[in-house]
Protein backbone atom coordinates (compact mmCIF):
# COMPACT_ATOMS: atom_id res chain seq x y z
CA UNK A 1 0.00 0.00 0.00
CA UNK A 2 0.91 3.69 0.04
CA UNK A 3 0.09 6.23 2.59
CA UNK A 4 1.55 9.51 4.34
CA UNK A 5 4.31 9.88 6.67
CA UNK A 6 5.98 12.30 8.54
CA UNK A 7 9.46 11.68 9.59
CA UNK A 8 9.54 15.16 11.81
CA UNK A 9 7.45 17.97 12.49
CA UNK A 10 7.30 21.10 10.64
CA UNK A 11 5.81 22.42 7.37
CA UNK A 12 4.07 20.65 5.34
CA UNK A 13 6.68 19.33 3.04
CA UNK A 14 7.39 16.86 5.85
CA UNK A 15 4.55 14.78 4.48
CA UNK A 16 5.68 12.25 2.33
CA UNK A 17 4.02 9.59 -0.02
CA UNK A 18 6.04 6.32 0.96
CA UNK A 19 5.36 2.48 -0.36
CA UNK A 20 4.26 0.75 2.94
CA UNK A 21 3.75 -2.39 4.52
CA UNK A 22 -0.01 -3.32 4.15
CA UNK A 23 -1.81 -3.92 7.31
CA UNK A 24 -2.57 -7.39 8.61
CA UNK A 25 -5.21 -7.30 11.59
CA UNK A 26 -4.14 -7.74 14.92
CA UNK A 27 -6.39 -9.75 17.18
CA UNK A 28 -9.32 -7.38 18.04
CA UNK A 29 -8.70 -5.23 14.64
CA UNK A 30 -10.53 -5.21 11.12
CA UNK A 31 -8.90 -3.45 8.21
CA UNK A 32 -10.65 -1.15 6.20
CA UNK A 33 -9.70 -0.04 2.31
CA UNK A 34 -9.69 3.89 2.43
CA UNK A 35 -12.19 5.30 0.47
CA UNK A 36 -11.49 9.07 1.78
CA UNK A 37 -9.41 10.75 4.68
CA UNK A 38 -10.84 13.98 6.10
CA UNK A 39 -8.43 17.05 6.14
CA UNK A 40 -8.96 18.55 9.99
CA UNK A 41 -6.71 21.64 11.39
CA UNK A 42 -5.71 18.94 13.94
CA UNK A 43 -4.14 17.12 11.27
CA UNK A 44 -1.51 20.92 10.46
CA UNK A 45 -1.37 21.02 14.59
CA UNK A 46 0.27 17.62 15.01
CA UNK A 47 2.30 17.99 11.41
CA UNK A 48 3.80 21.32 12.65
CA UNK A 49 4.39 20.39 16.41
CA UNK A 50 1.81 22.74 18.15
CA UNK A 51 0.71 19.05 19.15
CA UNK A 52 3.01 16.45 19.95
CA UNK A 53 2.69 13.40 18.40
CA UNK A 54 5.36 9.87 18.30
CA UNK A 55 7.66 9.95 15.09
CA UNK A 56 7.99 8.78 12.80
CA UNK A 57 4.04 9.90 12.60
CA UNK A 58 1.15 8.11 9.76
CA UNK A 59 -1.53 11.54 9.85
CA UNK A 60 -5.16 11.70 9.80
CA UNK A 61 -7.32 11.17 12.00
CA UNK A 62 -10.61 10.83 10.30
CA UNK A 63 -12.06 8.60 7.19
CA UNK A 64 -14.35 6.05 6.31
CA UNK A 65 -14.30 2.91 3.63
CA UNK A 66 -15.24 -0.36 3.21
CA UNK A 67 -13.33 -3.40 5.55
CA UNK A 68 -11.30 -6.26 3.34
CA UNK A 69 -9.79 -8.15 6.75
CA UNK A 70 -11.41 -8.96 9.82
CA UNK A 71 -8.95 -10.33 12.99
CA UNK A 72 -9.60 -12.56 15.34
CA UNK A 73 -11.54 -12.57 18.88
CA UNK A 74 -13.96 -9.87 16.16
CA UNK A 75 -17.96 -10.18 16.00
CA UNK A 76 -20.45 -7.98 14.45
CA UNK A 77 -17.97 -6.90 11.70
CA UNK A 78 -17.76 -8.42 8.35
CA UNK A 79 -15.71 -8.21 4.95
CA UNK A 80 -17.72 -5.40 3.07
CA UNK A 81 -18.72 -3.83 5.80
CA UNK A 82 -19.12 0.17 5.34
CA UNK A 83 -16.96 1.94 8.44
CA UNK A 84 -16.36 5.45 9.52
CA UNK A 85 -13.74 6.59 12.00
CA UNK A 86 -12.36 9.30 13.81
CA UNK A 87 -9.39 9.63 16.68
CA UNK A 88 -7.61 6.81 14.67
CA UNK A 89 -4.25 7.93 13.50
CA UNK A 90 -3.14 6.61 9.75
CA UNK A 91 -6.27 7.50 7.97
CA UNK A 92 -3.72 9.34 5.50
CA UNK A 93 -3.45 6.03 3.66
CA UNK A 94 -5.22 3.55 1.13
CA UNK A 95 -5.57 0.79 3.90
CA UNK A 96 -5.73 1.47 8.06
CA UNK A 97 -5.78 -1.47 10.02
CA UNK A 98 -8.43 -0.15 13.51
CA UNK A 99 -10.62 -1.52 16.52
CA UNK A 100 -13.76 -1.66 15.47
CA UNK A 101 -15.16 -0.49 18.73
CA UNK A 102 -13.56 2.98 17.49
CA UNK A 103 -16.18 3.34 14.04
CA UNK A 104 -19.48 3.10 12.83
CA UNK A 105 -21.44 1.81 10.71
CA UNK A 106 -22.52 3.88 8.00
CA UNK A 107 -26.06 3.58 6.20
CA UNK A 108 -26.51 2.66 2.77
CA UNK A 109 -28.10 6.04 2.11
CA UNK A 110 -25.20 8.09 2.76
CA UNK A 111 -22.10 8.05 0.62
CA UNK A 112 -18.96 7.02 2.19
CA UNK A 113 -17.36 10.28 1.59
CA UNK A 114 -19.39 12.29 3.33
CA UNK A 115 -19.15 9.70 6.04
CA UNK A 116 -15.64 10.63 5.98
CA UNK A 117 -16.54 14.35 5.81
CA UNK A 118 -18.48 14.65 8.82
CA UNK A 119 -17.19 12.37 11.37
CA UNK A 120 -14.64 14.80 13.00
CA UNK A 121 -15.89 18.44 12.09
CA UNK A 122 -19.70 17.33 11.87
CA UNK A 123 -19.28 15.36 15.28
CA UNK A 124 -17.65 18.77 16.92
CA UNK A 125 -20.59 21.20 15.03
CA UNK A 126 -22.88 18.51 17.17
CA UNK A 127 -21.26 18.58 20.50
CA UNK A 128 -20.99 22.51 20.60
CA UNK A 129 -24.45 22.95 19.26
CA UNK A 130 -26.14 20.52 21.46
CA UNK A 131 -23.53 19.95 25.08
CA UNK A 132 -21.18 22.58 25.08
CA UNK A 133 -23.57 25.72 24.78
CA UNK A 134 -27.26 23.50 24.17
CA UNK A 135 -29.16 26.10 21.83
CA UNK A 136 -32.38 26.85 22.79
CA UNK A 137 -34.84 28.77 20.18
CA UNK A 138 -34.04 32.68 20.37
CA UNK A 139 -30.48 32.20 21.54
CA UNK A 140 -27.56 34.34 19.97
CA UNK A 141 -24.66 32.77 18.87
CA UNK A 142 -22.06 33.80 17.06
CA UNK A 143 -19.67 31.19 15.14
CA UNK A 144 -16.32 32.18 13.63
CA UNK A 145 -15.18 31.16 10.11
CA UNK A 146 -18.50 30.70 9.10
CA UNK A 147 -18.09 28.95 5.82
CA UNK A 148 -15.05 26.31 6.60
CA UNK A 149 -15.54 22.47 7.40
CA UNK A 150 -16.85 23.06 11.18
CA UNK A 151 -18.11 26.68 10.37
CA UNK A 152 -21.11 25.22 7.76
CA UNK A 153 -22.30 22.34 9.87
CA UNK A 154 -22.41 24.19 12.92
CA UNK A 155 -24.77 26.90 11.36
CA UNK A 156 -26.89 24.23 10.00
CA UNK A 157 -26.97 22.33 13.56
CA UNK A 158 -27.79 26.03 15.25
CA UNK A 159 -30.65 26.88 13.11
CA UNK A 160 -32.08 23.69 13.41
CA UNK A 161 -31.92 24.57 17.39
CA UNK A 162 -34.00 27.75 16.28
CA UNK A 163 -31.10 30.06 17.25
CA UNK A 164 -29.68 33.66 15.65
CA UNK A 165 -27.13 33.23 14.02
CA UNK A 166 -24.15 35.54 13.23
CA UNK A 167 -20.83 34.37 11.37
CA UNK A 168 -17.32 36.29 10.17
CA UNK A 169 -16.13 34.77 6.93
CA UNK A 170 -13.43 36.13 4.56
CA UNK A 171 -14.74 36.87 1.14
CA UNK A 172 -17.85 37.80 -0.27
CA UNK A 173 -18.24 34.29 -1.44
CA UNK A 174 -17.83 32.58 1.93
CA UNK A 175 -20.64 35.06 3.09
CA UNK A 176 -22.91 33.71 0.61
CA UNK A 177 -22.10 29.78 1.57
CA UNK A 178 -22.74 31.16 5.19
CA UNK A 179 -25.57 32.43 4.12
CA UNK A 180 -26.99 29.45 2.21
CA UNK A 181 -26.10 27.48 5.51
CA UNK A 182 -28.65 29.32 6.92
CA UNK A 183 -26.33 32.10 8.89
CA UNK A 184 -28.97 35.37 9.23
CA UNK A 185 -25.61 37.74 9.37
CA UNK A 186 -22.46 37.33 7.73
CA UNK A 187 -19.67 39.67 8.73
CA UNK A 188 -16.81 40.33 6.49
CA UNK A 189 -13.78 40.38 9.34
CA UNK A 190 -11.44 41.83 6.48
CA UNK A 191 -13.93 45.21 5.99
CA UNK A 192 -15.23 45.72 9.69
CA UNK A 193 -14.40 45.10 13.12
CA UNK A 194 -16.66 41.85 13.64
CA UNK A 195 -17.19 42.66 17.29
CA UNK A 196 -18.68 46.31 15.87
CA UNK A 197 -20.97 44.63 13.61
CA UNK A 198 -22.59 42.51 16.10
CA UNK A 199 -22.77 45.28 18.44
CA UNK A 200 -24.62 47.57 15.45
CA UNK A 201 -27.16 44.77 14.90
CA UNK A 202 -27.68 43.09 18.42
CA UNK A 203 -26.60 45.74 21.11
CA UNK A 204 -24.37 45.65 23.96
CA UNK A 205 -23.43 42.25 25.39
CA UNK A 206 -26.05 40.06 23.13
CA UNK A 207 -24.66 37.18 22.41
CA UNK A 208 -25.29 34.08 24.86
CA UNK A 209 -22.14 31.71 23.15
CA UNK A 210 -19.32 32.18 21.13
CA UNK A 211 -18.16 29.14 19.50
CA UNK A 212 -14.58 29.79 18.26
CA UNK A 213 -12.43 28.00 16.01
CA UNK A 214 -10.04 30.74 15.24
CA UNK A 215 -8.06 31.11 18.48
CA UNK A 216 -5.71 34.39 19.15
CA UNK A 217 -6.77 37.09 16.73
CA UNK A 218 -10.72 37.03 17.98
CA UNK A 219 -10.50 35.83 21.25
CA UNK A 220 -10.54 39.55 23.00
CA UNK A 221 -13.15 40.72 21.39
CA UNK A 222 -15.42 37.92 20.78
CA UNK A 223 -15.41 38.07 24.97
CA UNK A 224 -16.83 41.50 25.05
CA UNK A 225 -19.64 40.54 23.15
CA UNK A 226 -21.15 38.06 25.29
CA UNK A 227 -24.14 38.44 27.61
CA UNK A 228 -23.69 38.29 31.28
CA UNK A 229 -22.90 34.45 32.53
CA UNK A 230 -22.14 33.80 28.49
CA UNK A 231 -19.84 31.37 27.12
CA UNK A 232 -16.77 31.35 25.27
CA UNK A 233 -16.11 27.85 23.58
CA UNK A 234 -13.04 28.22 22.05
CA UNK A 235 -12.31 24.80 20.38
CA UNK A 236 -9.44 25.84 17.48
CA UNK A 237 -6.43 27.69 16.94
CA UNK A 238 -6.24 28.61 12.94
CA UNK A 239 -4.68 32.07 13.63
CA UNK A 240 -2.89 30.33 16.54
CA UNK A 241 -3.26 29.53 20.03
CA UNK A 242 -4.79 31.81 22.78
CA UNK A 243 -2.71 34.00 25.38
CA UNK A 244 -2.45 33.65 28.67
CA UNK A 245 -5.18 35.44 30.17
CA UNK A 246 -6.09 36.65 33.70
CA UNK A 247 -9.39 35.11 34.80
CA UNK A 248 -9.99 38.89 36.22
CA UNK A 249 -10.96 39.42 33.03
CA UNK A 250 -14.05 37.53 32.94
CA UNK A 251 -15.37 39.01 35.59
CA UNK A 252 -17.29 42.18 34.20
CA UNK A 253 -20.14 39.77 32.90
CA UNK A 254 -19.21 36.61 34.97
CA UNK A 255 -18.10 34.58 31.94
CA UNK A 256 -17.41 30.97 31.44
CA UNK A 257 -14.25 29.93 28.72
CA UNK A 258 -14.07 26.24 28.18
CA UNK A 259 -11.69 24.55 25.66
CA UNK A 260 -13.66 21.84 24.52
CA UNK A 261 -12.25 18.52 22.71
CA UNK A 262 -14.36 15.86 20.46
CA UNK A 263 -12.06 13.16 22.38
CA UNK A 264 -14.19 13.82 25.91
CA UNK A 265 -17.65 13.99 23.94
CA UNK A 266 -17.34 10.54 22.20
CA UNK A 267 -15.66 9.48 25.41
CA UNK A 268 -18.03 6.48 25.08
CA UNK A 269 -19.26 4.06 22.75
CA UNK A 270 -22.73 5.15 23.17
CA UNK A 271 -22.02 9.13 22.89
CA UNK A 272 -19.80 7.81 19.79
CA UNK A 273 -22.77 6.02 17.91
CA UNK A 274 -25.36 8.65 19.02
CA UNK A 275 -23.47 11.96 17.40
CA UNK A 276 -22.88 10.01 14.34
CA UNK A 277 -26.32 8.23 14.03
CA UNK A 278 -27.91 11.76 14.36
CA UNK A 279 -25.77 13.38 11.93
CA UNK A 280 -26.08 10.38 9.01
CA UNK A 281 -29.58 10.41 10.05
CA UNK A 282 -30.25 14.16 9.32
CA UNK A 283 -27.50 13.64 6.17
CA UNK A 284 -29.71 10.46 4.85
CA UNK A 285 -32.82 12.97 5.35
CA UNK A 286 -31.48 15.94 3.27
CA UNK A 287 -31.78 18.49 6.49
CA UNK A 288 -27.75 18.47 6.65
CA UNK A 289 -26.00 19.56 3.96
CA UNK A 290 -22.41 18.40 3.77
CA UNK A 291 -20.28 20.76 1.87
CA UNK A 292 -17.39 18.88 0.25
CA UNK A 293 -15.38 21.94 -1.18
CA UNK A 294 -12.10 20.13 -2.47
CA UNK A 295 -11.44 16.65 -3.09
CA UNK A 296 -7.62 15.76 -3.65
CA UNK A 297 -5.61 12.67 -4.10
CA UNK A 298 -4.06 11.57 -0.97
CA UNK A 299 -0.53 11.59 -2.41
CA UNK A 300 -1.03 15.45 -2.56
CA UNK A 301 -1.56 16.02 1.15
CA UNK A 302 1.35 18.60 1.49
CA UNK A 303 -0.59 20.75 -0.72
CA UNK A 304 -3.85 20.22 0.63
CA UNK A 305 -1.85 21.32 4.09
CA UNK A 306 -0.97 23.90 2.70
CA UNK A 307 -4.28 25.41 0.68
CA UNK A 308 -5.93 24.74 4.68
CA UNK A 309 -3.33 26.67 6.28
CA UNK A 310 -3.81 29.73 3.99
CA UNK A 311 -7.56 29.93 4.08
CA UNK A 312 -7.52 28.91 0.38
CA UNK A 313 -10.76 26.34 1.32
CA UNK A 314 -14.50 26.21 1.74
CA UNK A 315 -16.41 23.31 3.19
CA UNK A 316 -14.75 19.93 3.84
CA UNK A 317 -11.13 18.85 2.28
CA UNK A 318 -11.15 15.07 1.51
CA UNK A 319 -7.79 13.09 0.90
CA UNK A 320 -9.29 10.35 -1.68
CA UNK A 321 -7.55 6.97 -2.80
Amino acid sequence: MHGIQMAKTGGPEVLEWLHLDDPTPEPGQVVVDVAAAGLNFIDTYQRSGLYEVPLPYRPGLEGAGVVSAVGHAVSGVSVGDRLAWTTTPGSYGEKIAIDPAATVPVPDDVPLDLAAAVMLQGMTAHYLAVDTYALQPGDRCLIHAGAGGVGLLLIQIAKMRGAEVFTTVGTPEKAELARGAGADHTILYREVDFGDEVERVAGSRALDVVYDGVGQSVFQRSLDLLRARGVMATFGNASGPVEPFAPLVLSPASLFVTRPTLFHYIATREELLARAGDLFGWIGQGELDVRVGLRMPMAEAAEAHRLLEGRDTTGKVLLVS
